[in-house]
């Protein structure tokens, strides 16, 4: 392929790209970036593109590869590891004690609420915050799979207007 059929290629799919980027960014300047590298990369390995290829597919592999290696990146970097030795802790001669009562409260009542719920809806949803999937929560109580999701969509929407009603938060 040609330098200018190639550009041509990469001209047509601009908007898609763009478009692409905003989805994985949600974020109007990150997307600029992504697609720029993107771009750059492809023109960079122009000739690793092979004729006969789904050139719209190697374009999109291409973006989606960065954002993903920009992601590990930007997590890795935000992980921060304690070095500190624990023997300071030990031997600061300071004690401090934690008071779990008030979270011990909200517990009980965030309980309550759950309790409250129509068991149509509360039982998956328990089952859902316990680490079932989806399907697995269909097949235990015989029930179609979209019809698990929307009793787990009306238990958390119910749940959420519990807790704005009992904590006096109000929904702009």
């Amino acid at each position: 392929m040609t330098s200018m059929e190639f550009n041509h290629k990469l001209n047509t799919l601009t908007s898609l790209l763009h478009s692409f980027a905003y989805n994985l960014t949600k974020n109007t300047e990150d997307a600029k970036d992504l697609y720029q590298e993107t771009t750059y990369r492809a023109l960079f390995n122009r000739d690793k593109f092979q004729q006969g290829t789904n050139f719209k597919a190697w374009m999109f592999t291409i973006m989606k590869n960065i954002f993903i290696n920009n992601y590990r990146k930007k997590v890795k970097a935000n992980t921060i590891l304690d070095t500190t030795d624990n023997q300071f802790y030990l031997n600061s001669g300071t004690h401090a004690t934690t008071n779990a009562a008030e979270g011990d409260i909200m517990l009980k009542e965030l309980n309550a609420m759950v309790d409250s719920l129509d068991a149509s809806i509360r039982i998956p949803f328990l089952m859902h915050f316990e680490g079932f999937k989806y399907q697995e929560i269909a097949d235990e109580l015989e029930l179609p799979l979209g019809t698990v999701k929307s009793r787990i969509f009306f238990a958390r929407k119910e749940l959420k207007d519990k807790i704005m009603t009992n904590y006096g938060f109000h929904p702009n």
